[in-house]
């Protein structure tokens, strides 16, 4: 019985030994060497007495190690927690105290980046996967591997056991941690499995970095399929003529991604010189996909079936819409039904459901469902709606943020958010973090920012608008202060300076006024 992260890859060693796992560049690891390498990496945690629940880091770009991390941190019993090495060492540094995080796992490029990071004060003991003269201990991936044994016993992980913390971001100008156990990603697992007959047979594009939640299906549901992991390189995320030739190379057979990686392939991918007549399933999430976009690619690979994908990180997925080269594309894609062991409900303001075809925010009850935020329970209890069952026992539901409404055919159509979060390349993003962010420059007196849909071929972009103290600050200047505090996805694309905001009748900043003065006096 599968029930945890590490019994995935035991069983699929069991099954397929000999069967190529993963792919990064020109390294490969059948299930039995990943196996083997997991193992290892386990066992030296449990040495460095890493105990169940103790949140390991994993810091790295897009590399073989990051798989041998995932099933090496679960099976020692503890918790991986993603960091993003192109976000601020600020940020990083808040992650790893908030999680208390004493191990970080990572590979020799990050060596820099590590310098850098262990200068700030943070509770970092032991780096693994370094071998450098640095301040703090370091054990290189080659003694890792070396020194591993069979003796070693493991600890006992159930499936309500706490597995990953994934940040994202948060409200307050500070990122918020997305608790799953095993169970949840498990029934994640099985459920995007059966939906999308994924087998041993099947070569998945690791595309999304291992701090975006999308990644759980190419590490783990790949996995408990016996199918093949392509980890694609960051060179090759950038440069989409060469992505096109990998997945060609690589007979790729399932893509999953945001919707701004296919349309830079469909845009700068050469796809019409591509023979990937392979592909049998195009997944994308995280935001909408423009139909303009979707239709060439739909024109361009016939055989394939398209998989609209939606759910916040805190449910992994709860919806799925499916189509063919016959489907109408005459609107946007509904977010289409919920899945099984899924039920949702759509409220009003006052918490209370909607009736049938009217917008309100959806809520989603499921076995996928987030444990909570890490450290915050307070903002756990206010992201339920709950109904109260019995007096010790209440129904509870994360509510999405997303406002909905049921259409005629009982699919679920996306209206937008009801706060301010956005999606931008596919990650979320609290526009309140970014205002928050500008404010704290010394000259900066107030900032609005909202999101532009679709001005160009990047996609969606944040911009944002600044009262100054002084009117000296150059454009530049904020923008670099922005890269320093906030991933790279969350820097504003344009901002713009105005003398006095416009103002509602009880002294509330008139976002609509601003943004319909910038159109007038910057785009129009």
């Amino acid at each position: 019985m599968i029930y945890t992260i590490p019994k995935i890859l035991q069983n699929a060693a069991l099954k397929h030994p000999n069967k190529e796992a993963c792919k990064y560049m020109s390294q490969s690891l059948t299930y039995n060497d990943l196996q083997q390498k997991a193992k290892a990496l386990a066992a030296l945690l449990i040495d460095l007495e890493v105990k169940k629940g103790d949140r390991v880091g994993i810091y790295m770009n897009r590399s073989i190690e990051s798989i041998i991390a995932v099933y090496g941190i679960t099976r020692a019993g503890g918790v991986f927690v993603p960091l993003d090495p192109t976000a601020p060492k600020e940020r990083t540094k808040f992650l790893i105290k908030d999680c208390n995080i004493l191990h970080l796992v990572t590979i020799p490029s990050q060596a820099r980046d590590i310098v850098s990071l262990i200068e700030l004060s943070t509770p970092l003991k032991v780096i693994i996967g370094l071998e450098k003269d640095i301040d703090i201990e370091t054990i290189s991936w080659t003694q890792v591997f070396k020194s591993f044994t069979d003796e070693i016993e493991f600890p006992r992980v159930l499936g309500k056991d706490l597995a990953y913390i994934m940040y994202t971001s948060g409200s307050t100008g500070l990122p918020k941690g997305i608790m799953h156990t095993h169970n949840s990603c498990l029934a994640y697992v099985k459920r995007s499995k059966e939906i999308y007959n994924i087998n041993s047979t099947d070569i998945v594009a690791g595309h999304a970095p291992l701090h975006f939640d999308i990644s759980t299906f190419a590490y783990f549901t790949a996995p408990f399929s016996g199918a093949t992991t392509v980890i694609l390189s960051d060179a090759h995320t950038k440069l989409p003529a060469s992505l096109s030739q990998l997945l060609e190379n690589e007979e790729i057979t399932i893509w999953y991604s945001a919707p701004q990686a296919l349309i830079q392939l469909l845009l700068n991918g050469l796809l019409e010189e591509k023979d990937l007549s392979a592909l049998r399933w195009v997944l994308f999430g995280g935001e909408v996909f423009p139909r303009k976009y979707l239709k060439q690619l739909i024109e361009l690979w016939p055989q394939a079936m398209f998989g609209n994908v939606y759910g916040p990180a805190e449910v992994n997925q709860c919806t799925y819409f499916n189509i063919d080269k016959n489907y109408k594309l005459e609107s946007d894609l509904p977010l289409g039904r919920v899945w099984e062991n899924t039920e949702y409900r759509i409220l009003n303001d006052n918490d209370l459901p909607v009736e049938k075809g009217k917008s309100g925010v959806l809520a989603i009850r499921s076995e996928t469902m987030m444990l909570g935020y890490w450290n915050n329970s307070e903002l756990t209890d206010k992201s339920l709606y709950k109904e109260s069952i019995l007096p010790v026992y209440d129904f509870e539901f994360f509510k999405t943020g997303d406002v909905v409404k049921e259409n005629d055919n009982g699919d679920l159509v996306f209206v937008g958010r009801n706060d301010r979060q956005v999606k931008i390349r596919g990650y979320r993003v609290e526009l309140d973090e970014v205002e928050a962010q500008l404010v704290k420059h010394k000259d900066v007196r107030e900032a609005i920012t909202y999101l532009e849909k679709y001005t160009h071929k990047s996609g969606d972009t944040i911009t944002a608008v600044v009262l100054l103290k002084t009117s000296e600050l150059e454009i530049k200047v904020l923008k670099a202060h922005c890269a320093e505090n906030l991933p790279k996805y969350a820097v504003p694309e344009h901002i713009y300076i105005m003398n006095e905001f416009p103002r509602t009748t009880s002294d509330k900043v008139d976002r609509n006024k601003i943004k319909i003065k910038i159109a007038e006096n910057y785009n129009g």
